[in-house]
């Protein structure tokens, strides 16, 4: 028989061996941690392998939860609620509405067309009340009512059904959104002018709105001053702080 250790013997063994998994423990650690952190993209806050798994999402969201025939649950108008004025981004206070106009840059670099709130209202109208949610943690359940995009689209930009993405400023430029076009032709996304059975008010975007049901709040642009179509990728205010591009629910 193995001689008995003695207590003494005993402690130091299991010392012995407590440091050589911790050790172990913390070359894992690190090698972990560089490895997520590695293969940052050209203006990525957010590392190669994240990114990957954000990708991954993305697909799954876009080709099995939302499409033509998958929409987002809507809800009867006991259940609206107050929306939050989250964000003014790009919606200063010395805005005049009379002055708005909406510039639309179609695919293909063809000329631009001027779009008047009179002429958004001449689209057939469509009314929706979803669940509207924000990154943050909250969600609202809200009544819209404007144009579908893709009637938009058809309309004021003929062709533009091709391109890969659309791209989303205020007037002022200070706030934008990437978009992908599938997203944006969704048969709930919306350019809405009225919220809760009344037209928009300032904080909440006046006169034009985006509202696209598939994606969290920091997709819904208020305030739209400028759209345009593209085959790249658009600049998108939250993507370049790290938050995902597509941003869908």
């Amino acid at each position: 028989m193995p001689n008995k250790l003695t207590p003494e013997q005993e402690m130091s063994r299991r010392t012995r061996r407590g440091f050589l998994a911790l050790g172990a423990g913390a070359v894992v650690a690190a090698g972990g941690w560089q490895w997520l952190n590695s293969g940052y993209g050209r203006g990525e806050d957010i590392p190669a392998p994240l990114r990957k798994v954000l990708g991954f999402n993305e697909r799954v969201v876009r080709n099995v939860l939302f499409g033509d025939t998958h929409l987002v649950k809507t809800y009867p108008a006991s259940a609206i609620g107050q929306l939050k004025e989250n964000g003014d981004e790009g919606m200063p206070d010395d805005f005049d509405a009379d002055d708005w106009t909406l510039q639309v840059m179609p695919r293909g670099g063809g000329l631009p067309v001027s779009v008047t709130i009179d002429d958004l209202h001449a689209l057939p109208r469509y009314e929706e009340t979803i669940d509207f949610k924000c990154v943050e943690g909250w969600s609202t359940v809200t009544q819209f009512a404007g144009a579908r995009f893709s009637d938009f689209t058809a309309k004021f930009a003929p062709g533009s059904e091709k391109a890969g993405y659309v791209g989303m400023a205020t007037p002022d430029g200070g706030y934008y959104v990437g978009l992908d076009t599938p997203s944006a032709l969704h048969p709930q996304t919306l350019l809405a002018y009225q919220m809760n059975g009344a037209d928009l008010e300032d904080e909440h975007g006046a006169p034009l709105r985006l509202v696209i049901a598939v994606k969290y709040g920091i997709k819904n642009i208020k305030r739209i001053g400028k759209i345009a179509y593209g085959e790249t990728e658009p600049p998108d205010y939250w993507r370049e702080r790290g938050y995902d591009f597509y941003a869908g629910l």
